[in-house]
Order: C-alpha cells, then structure tokens, then sequence
C-alpha cells in the first residue's frame, strides 16, 4: 500500500523537479512497504541512505536552477532545504544506532514533509519558473 501517490496537483511544472519528486515519492513509499513487511534493518537502512543521498542531490540540483534563474527566494528556499537535509540525516544516523526504529509515526512525518515542502514551499517557484520558461 502507498504511502504516498504521485498527482498532478504535486506538480511543480518542471519536468526534472516533477521526476525527482516521483523519486523521492518512490523512495517513501518503498521505504514504507519494508516497513510494512517487518524487514529488519539491514534491509531498510540501504533504502533509508538512498533517501538522504537522492534528498541531497534533488536540492542541490533545485538550488542550481535558483542561481541560473535568480530566483528571488532561493537563500530562504536553501535554510529549508538545509533544515530538511539535516533532519532526514538525522534519522537516519538514530535508525542505524537503534535509537529509534521505522514506525507508522516516522513515515507519516516523511510523507508529511515531503507534501508539505512540495506543496507549500516548492509551489511558491513553480509560477516564477513558468514566467521563466522553465520546462
């Protein structure tokens, strides 16, 4: 069962954010499933590590399109990304150590950051990207 699925209404306009964003979604809901499955740590931490690398890649490659672009909020759009980065790093180092586990209360934080960060604050470029011209 998802845990998350992809619509258009997640769509910030942007053909590679939109992919990246279905990755991450992806990502979620494989993490989820695991979870589900009750499959232990060895099995979820490699999943959990691909979350936190593809996080990274997906902000760092936002943040070149900010610069190309002079998006006006991008350093106030990079702390949230800093803030959310530091966060899901966060979990991951306490699932590895045994401090916390996956449990239904952790992934619907992830499901609900991710929506929210998509929803609330990539949805504030989507119509500067589209003055732009950005495809």
């Amino acid at each position: 069962m998802a845990l998350i699925a992809w619509t258009e209404k997640l769509s910030v306009g942007v053909a590679k954010i939109d992919k990246e964003h279905q990755g991450l979604v992806d990502l979620l809901n494989s993490l989820h499933d695991g979870m589900l499955a009750g499959q232990g740590k060895d099995a979820l931490g490699p999943t959990l590590a691909k979350l936190v690398q593809y996080t990274e890649r997906h902000f760092a490659g936002e943040e070149v399109l900010f610069r190309l672009h002079a998006y006006p909020k991008a350093a106030e759009h990079k702390k949230e990304h800093d803030a959310l980065t530091a966060k899901v790093k966060l979990l991951e180092i306490d699932y590895r150590s045994g401090k916390s586990a996956l449990t239904g209360d952790l992934m619907t934080f992830l499901r609900d950051w991710l929506t929210k960060h998509i929803m609330g604050v990539d949805m504030q470029y989507k119509p500067f990207f589209a003055q732009k011209g950005v495809k």
